[in-house]
């Protein structure tokens, strides 16, 4: 696997050490090029989408914090004295959770998690690192090997068959292609190019029937405002 040059650990770097002139570059195989703000990746809760809020709220007794980024999820946590660990699979993003006052933070890929914890967040997308359809039911497993018991994991992600529609409504979706959620994701920053990476967008349908398989209950907490959903898996 090639390594990852970790440019959005550095953007977040940039950010928080007041070097910021300009925002990520991401685009898909299925979509332009669109700018992800760094400011926003500093986001406090009022500036939260209610998804992220209400995922917030439901976390309780001693939670996992997966892709933690910059850390504004488990600093809330950590507000509200609930006892989080924070992981990410980016340096930077480590380095900056630390900064920013993250008191358990670890630079870890989640397959390589081994506590246990009450509640596990996997927000922003959260099923984007399971990669690929294939690798769901080896990433459930794992997460529910480090749940307590009655523990829970909020994962939120997204339909986006939408985006395969033409102006008519009608689909131009290739069925040979395997399935539609999975994506090519490109990241650049200040002109440099990110190593190209899998990402995993499921549907809700698709994310409950894999939760089955794996002996999981999985269930609808709400609908965001664009297609995606937050889900509590059991």
């Amino acid at each position: 696997m090639t390594m990852s040059k970790d440019l959005f650990g550095k953007a977040l770097l940039d950010y928080q050490n007041g070097n910021y002139s300009e925002d990520i570059i991401t685009s898909t195989n299925i979509s332009d090029e669109d700018e992800l703000p760094l400011p926003y990746l500093f986001r406090n809760y009022s500036e939260m989408p209610k998804l992220e809020q209400a995922a917030l709220k439901l976390a309780k007794g001693n939670v996992l914090d997966v892709g933690c980024g910059s850390g504004s999820h488990a600093l809330w946590l950590q507000e509200q004295n609930i006892k989080v660990k924070a992981i990410d699979s980016s340096e930077g993003a480590v380095e900056v959770a630390m900064k920013r006052g993250v008191l358990n933070v670890e630079l870890k890929p989640l397959l390589e998690e081994t506590e246990s914890f009450d509640t596990i967040l996997l927000l922003m997308n959260g099923t984007g690192i399971f990669q690929e359809l294939s690798e769901v039911a080896n990433y459930l497993k794992h997460l529910k090997s480090l749940l307590n018991p009655d523990g829970q994991i909020l994962i939120d992600s997204s339909d986006i068959s939408y985006m395969y529609e033409d102006e008519d409504g009608g689909m131009w979706l290739d069925l040979n292609q395997g399935y539609p959620g999975e994506l090519d994701y490109f990241l650049s920053y200040k002109g440099e190019k990110e190593v190209p990476m899998k990402w995993l967008y499921l549907d809700f349908k698709t994310l409950k029937t894999a939760c089955l398989t794996v002996g999981l209950k999985c269930e609808k907490v709400m609908d965001g405002e664009h297609f995606d959903y937050l889900a509590r898996i059991f």
